[in-house]
């Protein structure tokens, strides 16, 4: 998991009271013991020390309570977050399918942009695992966009295009919330939510290796190396329902704009994103590339915000064109 606002804890409020715990207090009530020998000016001076350490604590109250105001939002987002299946651009006309050199047909979807394999190659040879390895980038603010959330996240996955009864996918959020950037490992089976890794500690300039692989339609395994770091996760992931099994009919490598409380977030400048190594394997044991798939680019109010290029089988980038 990435970096996290600090959640600061009083340890007065979490036990029962102690000497430490009342050290502010019992300053007060020792300020307001005047001896009898005190000056007029004395007894000024020391209600002035009093009531500033009354003002100081009451200003201070309101920073903890932003604060941890801050943390406690940040935290609800993460725990909506979840990707959907693609969602294409309904084809009007013929000038929204291309081809780009040896790449496959290209389209447009309001969330993903990449690659996807859209069929497996044979009935009897469904889709059972997708890697890749990607750098990890550092988003920045799209221009003309105040957001307060805006994000973007790279990941591999079995399913959730022309099949979209579930996705099992895993990868790495990158986005800036209320002005900070964070970065987090996370994996999901669709139409369940997305769940953090909680040990990887991502940063941008990490490079990630993404693996998926289904053991059954029911179920999985997720993978997150941080090669950067040395630190690898493992998940292994269920079905969340009887009707969210995979069936194996796509492999993909995404660049999302993800949801967050069943809203789509702000996508923000990621720069690009280069997945090396892109290769998915079928259940006879074969493994197939990126150069035959469909390409998807994210195009949202009549505006296509990325740029895919397919470099060659097992490669392909994804570039920020907001």
């Amino acid at each position: 998991m990435g970096s996290r606002f600090p959640i600061r804890h009083d340890s007065c409020h979490r036990h029962a009271p102690s000497a430490g715990c009342n050290r502010s207090s019992r300053a007060v009530e020792n300020s307001f013991k005047f001896p009898l020998n005190l000056s007029f000016h004395d007894v000024i001076m020391k209600v002035s020390l009093t009531l500033s350490l009354l003002l100081g604590t009451a200003i201070a109250a309101p920073h903890k309570s932003t604060l941890q105001t801050r943390v406690d939002a940040r935290i609800a987002a993460r725990a909506q977050r979840g990707s959907q299946p693609a969602a294409r651009e309904e084809i009007a006309n013929a000038n929204l399918l291309e081809k780009v050199g040896s790449a496959g047909t290209v389209e447009y979807s309001k969330n993903w942009a990449g690659a996807v394999r859209e069929k497996p190659p044979s009935a009897a040879a469904t889709y059972t695992a997708v890697t890749a390895t990607f750098t990890v980038p550092e988003p920045t603010a799209a221009a003309g966009d105040s957001s307060s959330y805006q994000a973007a996240s790279a990941w591999v996955g079995i399913d959730g295009d022309t099949y979209s009864n579930a996705i099992l996918q895993t990868g790495v959020d990158f986005y800036i919330y209320e002005g900070e950037k964070y970065y987090d490992a996370w994996y999901e089976w669709y139409p369940d939510y997305a769940y953090d890794f909680s040990s990887l500690g991502i940063q941008a300039g990490d490079e990630i290796v993404a693996i998926v692989q289904a053991t059954s339609a029911s179920q999985g395994v997720a993978v997150i190396e941080n090669r950067s770091s040395g630190v690898k996760a493992t998940q292994t992931l269920s079905a969340s329902a009887a009707t969210a099994t995979l069936g194996g009919q796509n492999a993909e490598w995404i660049l999302e704009d993800f949801e967050s409380n069943g809203t789509q977030v702000a996508l923000a400048d990621f720069n690009s994103v280069v997945f090396t190594g892109a290769v998915a394997s079928t259940a006879d044991g074969k493994t197939y590339g990126v150069s035959d798939a469909t390409i998807l680019e994210i195009k949202q109010n009549n505006k296509v915000l990325t740029q895919v290029t397919v470099d060659s089988d097992s490669e392909l980038s994804i570039k920020y064109s907001g």
